[in-house]
């Protein structure tokens, strides 16, 4: 994981932005990318008077690249990166030293030493800092100083995709002292062994290794006693927070570490279940019909001990629920934002036939041999969790063994930042999937045409397929099949397939409209530019935008629409996506749109700003800074394009701006406000092109009739061209126009200023009305023919070509269990947002007859049993879930260690994010093994 920062330097050396609003703007542009980190404007000196930046900055950004790249290829486990506060970018007008106060704890107050400095909790890379490799802080803090240093050590991640990570935050242990109860924070890595805490622990507190005893005090309760050994501190399942207790002893065999605080015998056991032998949940029957703590091995020889423990989740198994007393009704306590975890997994342990399932002794079906499973530890923590939490009556449970399988397989999981519950869910089902597959050995099947067979066949036939590769209790229950059929739009080949699925992800189908004004120019040169004002749905992508805004300007079939937003009188970004969210475009932002023959678009692309000409100076710095007006862009159609072609075609697309009546110098001054408003305008964006040291080239042999010059990307170098100047085909020509006397009477600039903004809001703006969707609308839009996006192209066999594709969903077989993922969150390029539209559901009688192709026989009739919500918005919010106990007809509320029943009337709210469903089965349907279990199936 690298950050790019060449910005970093390069931007330093820009001079003041015109305004404080400029400012908050760039801010607010780049504060989404974690990969940019700007300096404020500066003057380069620092205390002691002598400035610390010899360089130019072209050699900066040079070290800069180097070092990256440098990082890049020698990424391993235990290198250095830095973490630099992305606000030392804000409220500064010159740089000075590196300010991290405000993301230390204590903030300038702190005067620990730099290994002893921590961020502050709930901090979102991008957002509040930025991480840069060590060669890279070196030389940021040769040329700046400030602080303090902010040292993060990289770590490998994950079992089979193995991940490096930049481990942010460290493991925080509270010590506790058991001598004389005094109480010491430990700062150590994750990674860190148990021997590195002892000798941590010894160090801090005087105590001979031999003579110390450390325990796991997890919720202030002896769990296990550490070993001196090699196991990591993550392995060892000690959480963000915990405490630890250090006991002094004669030897640390004595019996007394048998006992709990209470005097209690306590069974020494290792937090982690070794993966053979293995234990199962199997035993007699309790109270409630589901079975109790006690365990046997899988394999002969086995040791109790070894496996997983219910002691430490916080419940002791041999002290199960009480006669009488309801399970499924534990919560689960936050380990550290995790309420993302706490609600998918909720959801899971209250689905009827994975608990029937998990109840069960289910040993025969665990394979510990797929390359592709986790060896069967991912199925043994869950269904050890399930256990628990139908038999532990209401004490919350701490789901610390379950986190560390978690963080061990799935490394994107790790660590104490909130994450998405729909994108952990779709990885437990997978995970149960591959660790309780009951195929071995898995068979290679080729894949056929459907060559126009009748749909029945294919689809029994791609089953049949699934299944000998895949079958397992999650395939059995969850696990449904969809047709999907993508015809060719050129030569109209269809072709249909049937694939599994566990889950559909729908979108919501927003019936709000917004109003956005965007003004077209065209590329071509061949008319004036005009704002057109079109009516879009609030939610929805770049190709409605383009759409609404063609059928507008009467667009032909031939020509193609290039959005772009203008900010600063330049081009801030093209947006070439067609499914960015309209959501990133906000109201008081300019979009423009260039019109092309598609035809004419050819390989390069060309950029043409406009700044004023200052006249009597002879500072090349100070020669035409101010920028003004909307660039404009057209393509350049030979395969090597001259410095005549780029002539020619800025001729071109100003042609429409040409005056019509002669004009005189005298006329152009205050009385017809054009030259003024010009002067105005540069004064007040004087600075957007200077750049300290700059690199300017002034040619006076150039034989071009317009005065133009070649500028790069980082609006840092200019450079004077001849007509039969050659440039590389295939990239971006930026060029810059100086608007001088005789442009001034030749064009009527007034066209390309003041442009209008998305939306003009006026004082009394009425109030949004809450908008409500259905789920039948959402699944409407799931199965909606759409073309194929241009980065999803289909490969057709007939024309031998990638082509973007009519592609049409349909459901095929519906599974037992069906979850709807309500996809609230939208990314963008530049923006993410979460969509709060209610959706209103059904809890009972969901019907999905109309939309199943294949009539087998089966209930299409569903009812509501569970629900993680989602409150707040991105990068943090908080996750509950709703469950019903179906043997007792009624719904609770599951808010991590908090569990309250609740109104069925009231689980249907706007937070709603996974809707779980269970088919309804009449009682004729109902199997004989079935029969005995029938209060989960209802």
């Amino acid at each position: 994981m690298i950050w790019v920062i060449c910005h970093f330097i390069v931007n330093a050396y820009k001079k003041v932005r015109d305004s404080k609003l400029r400012k908050d703007k760039i801010v607010e542009k780049t504060g989404g990318d974690s990969s940019i980190m700007t300096i404020p404007d500066s003057g380069f000196m620092m205390e002691n008077g002598v400035s610390c930046l010899p360089c130019t900055p072209q050699e900066e950004k040079k070290m800069v690249t180097d070092l990256r790249n440098e990082s890049e290829r020698s990424l391993k486990e235990g290198n250095l990166y830095f973490v630099i506060s992305s606000g030392f970018e804000r409220g500064r007008e010159r740089p000075g030293p590196i300010d991290n106060s405000d993301i230390v704890e204590n903030g300038s107050d702190c005067d620990c030493k730099d290994n002893e400095i921590q961020l502050r909790r709930m901090l979102t890379e991008g957002q509040d800092y930025v991480l840069v490799p060590q060669g890279v802080w070196e030389k940021l803090y040769e040329w700046y100083k400030g602080g303090p240093s902010l040292p993060r050590k990289m770590i490998l991640q994950g079992f089979y995709h193995r991940k490096y990570n930049v481990e942010v935050y460290p493991l925080c242990l509270k010590l506790i002292d058991s001598r004389d109860d005094s109480q010491s924070i430990i700062w150590l890595s994750r990674k860190a062994s148990v021997t590195e805490l002892f000798q941590k622990v010894c160090a801090l507190r005087g105590i001979e290794r031999d003579k110390a005893c450390i325990w796991d005090y997890f919720n202030k309760r002896k769990h296990a006693r550490l070993i001196v050994s090699n196991k990591s501190l993550e392995e060892a399942n000690l959480q963000m927070d915990q405490d630890i207790l250090l006991e002094e002893v004669d030897g640390c065999h004595s019996s007394r570490f048998g006992m709990d605080s209470t005097g209690n015998e306590l069974a020494l056991v290792s937090l982690e279940p070794s993966r053979s032998p293995l234990t199962i949940a199997r035993g007699p029957t309790l109270s409630n019909g589901h079975s109790s703590g006690y365990r046997s091995n899988l394999y002969p020889g086995s040791s109790l001990s070894s496996g997983l423990t219910d002691m430490d989740d916080g419940f002791d198994a041999y002290n199960s629920v009480r006669k009488g007393e309801k399970g499924g009704l534990a919560g689960l306590q936050n380990l550290g934002n995790t309420c993302f975890m706490n609600s998918a997994l909720q959801c899971l342990v209250h689905t009827p036939p994975l608990v029937e399932y998990f109840l069960k002794d289910y040993s025969d079906e665990i394979n510990t041999e797929n390359p592709l499973g986790m060896h069967g530890e991912l199925a043994l923590a869950f269904g050890e969790l399930l256990r628990k939490s139908w038999s532990s009556g209401r004490t919350a449970i701490a789901p610390r063994v379950f986190k560390g399988k978690l963080a061990r397989f799935a490394p994107q999981f790790s660590g104490y930042n909130q994450h998405d519950s729909q994108e952990l869910l779709a990885f437990l089902l997978d995970g149960l999937h591959e660790d309780l597959n009951r195929v071995k050995q898995k068979p290679y099947i080729e894949m056929k045409d459907s060559d126009g067979r009748p749909d029945e066949e294919v689809a029994a036939e791609c089953w049949k397929n699934h299944k000998a590769r895949n079958d397992s209790v999650i395939v059995d229950v969850c696990q449904g099949q969809y047709k999907s059929t993508l015809v060719c739009p050129v030569c109209s080949k269809i072709s249909i397939t049937f694939d599994p699925f566990m889950y559909l992800s729908l979108p919501l189908p927003s019936t709000i409209t917004r109003t956005m004004t965007v003004t077209v120019f065209y590329g071509d040169g061949s008319c004036l530019p005009m704002p057109y004002a079109v009516s879009v749905l609030k939610n929805g992508f770049c190709k409605d935008l383009l759409l609404a805004l063609g059928t507008a300007c009467c667009l032909k079939s031939d020509e193609s629409l290039v959005l772009a937003e203008v900010y600063g009188n330049k081009i801030y970004r093209f947006l070439e996506s067609p499914l960015e969210p309209l959501i990133s475009i906000k109201d008081d932002e300019r979009i423009v749109a260039f019109r092309f023959k598609k035809k004419g678009m050819g390989k390069t692309k060309l950029v043409i700003f406009h700044r004023w000409q200052e006249k009597f100076t002879t500072d090349y710095l100070r020669i035409g800074t101010g920028l003004f007006g909307t660039p404009l862009v057209t393509y350049l159609g030979e395969d090597q394009p001259s410095g005549a072609n780029i002539e020619t075609a800025v001729s071109k697309v100003l042609s429409p701006f040409k005056r019509t009546y002669p004009s005189a110098k005298a006329h152009i001054g205050k009385e017809n406000g054009f030259l003024s408003d010009g002067l105005d305008e540069q004064c007040g964006s004087s600075d957007a092109m200077s750049v300290a040291n700059a690199e300017l080239e002034v040619t006076s042999s150039t034989d071009l009739s317009l005065p133009l010059l070649l500028i790069d990307d980082s609006f840092m170098n200019f450079k004077a061209f001849k007509k039969d100047t050659f440039f590389e085909s295939g990239k971006i020509l930026r060029v810059v126009l100086d608007w001088t006397d005789k442009e001034q009477e030749l064009y009527d600039a007034n066209y390309l200023k003041d442009i209008p903004e998305i939306h003009k809001a006026g004082f009394a703006a009425k109030k949004t009305r809450q908008e409500a969707i259905s789920l039948s609308s959402c699944l409407d839009a799931f199965l909606m023919e759409e073309p194929l996006g241009p980065d999803d192209m289909w490969y057709c066999p007939r024309c031998k070509e990638h082509r973007q594709a009519i592609k049409k969903l349909d459901l095929w077989m519906l599974p037992e269990i069906i979850v709807f993922h309500l996809k609230r969150f939208t990314y963008g390029r530049y923006l993410k947002n979460k969509i709060d539209t209610f959706v209103n559901f059904p809890i009972h009688n969901l019907d999905l007859s109309k939309y199943v192709m294949n009539k087998d026989g089966q209930s299409c009739v569903y009812e509501l049993y569970a629900i993680s919500n989602h409150y707040g918005g991105l990068g943090g919010g908080h996750y509950t879930a709703y469950a019903k106990l179906v043997d007792e007809n009624r719904w609770y509320h599951f808010d991590d260690s908090h569990v309250s029943p609740v109104n069925e009337s009231d689980v249907k709210t706007s937070a709603a994010y996974l809707l779980f469903y269970k088919r309804v089965r009449t009682e004729s349907k109902v199997e004989t093994g079935e029969a005995s279990h029938s209060h989960f199936i209802s």
